[in-house]
């Protein structure tokens, strides 16, 4: 790729007059060696992938096997249906599509991992609940995904995606920040604009940790990729409304790495801290051990 941080690929598109996502098709298919128009095609059925899993988590079974989770996607669109929603129609939407992903995830669904299993819904989220509302075809959200893309591959270059290493913030945190500067050149935003975006999402995620109960992608993490599509929507906003991020978004990124190396290993995705560690969750991570030992024991029986 011709940039390692989010100010340089601005740059490259302030010079060159192109969006994020023509700068990110480009430069992948160059240095890929794959023709423009089959890296464009691949995005595209990565875009079916997450409209299906859309789909399925709204009418489909989602219950997970560890039996936690499942069917809150449908409850909150229900609760829409039904109900004027305090966050608004749009954005109560974008929540009930990413919870929906996030159970098809737990529920061993096929999700595309943006950038993360952990963070699947957000980017979903986002996309398919604004194309149904202002009527976009599918290559524009195409288009979008090679805008998160971009984002994506510079906080993973510079910081982590990795729950593992900088904890959630490092997961639906980045996806927030990839959905929030897509959802801003989507809307017609410039690059500047997107970045902004980016910049204004992280920060509101700095310090998230991760702390999964049972260790599982479960709890909290559907919940998190519900509510992290909402404030992608609201970072958006303020970016296009002309909010900038007075931190730029490539220190924000740097800050993130910072945060989730200084972060305790209990909570990186060890299941040791955090709401893994309360007495709930302790609870919860005891009921699912016995319950593995009582189907391994009869799996054993003749």
């Amino acid at each position: 790729m011709r940039f390692e941080t989010l100010e340089q690929l601005a740059d490259i598109c302030l010079k060159e007059n192109k969006t994020i996502a023509q700068v990110m098709l480009e430069d992948q298919a160059k240095e890929t060696g794959v023709p423009v128009d089959e890296v464009f095609r691949q995005m595209a059925e990565y875009y079916q992938v997450m409209k299906e899993a859309v789909q399925k988590g709204l009418t489909g079974n989602t219950k997970s096997r560890s039996g936690l989770t499942g069917g809150d996607a449908k409850k909150v669109a229900d609760y829409m249906q039904h109900s004027e929603a305090s966050l608004g129609g749009p954005s109560a939407k974008a929540m009930a599509y990413a919870l929906a992903v996030s159970e098809v995830n737990a529920s061993m669904g096929r999700i595309i991992a943006t950038p993360t299993a952990g963070s699947c819904g957000i980017i979903p989220g986002v996309f398919v609940s604004s194309q149904e509302r202002f009527g976009w075809e599918d290559d524009k959200l195409v288009n979008g995904l090679f805008t998160a893309g971009a984002i994506g591959y510079v906080i993973a270059n510079n910081a982590s995606i990795s729950g593992a290493e900088g904890g959630c913030q490092a997961e639906v945190g980045s996806a927030i920040g990839m959905a929030a500067g897509a959802m801003v050149e989507l809307r017609g935003g410039s690059p500047q604009q997107a970045v902004h975006a980016v910049g204004l999402a992280l920060k509101n995620c700095l310090g998230l940790i991760c702390d999964p109960v049972a260790g599982l992608v479960e709890i909290p993490c559907i919940v998190r990729n519900g509510l992290g599509a909402v404030t992608a929507l609201a970072a958006a906003d303020m970016a296009l409304a002309g909010v900038g991020s007075v931190i730029p978004a490539d220190e924000v990124i740097g800050v993130m790495l910072e945060v989730g190396s200084a972060m305790p290993t209990k909570h990186r995705e060890t299941g040791k801290g955090g709401l893994a560690a309360t007495p709930t969750g302790r609870k919860l991570t005891k009921e699912l051990v016995e319950q593995r030992r009582r189907k391994a024991k009869e799996a054993k029986q003749p």
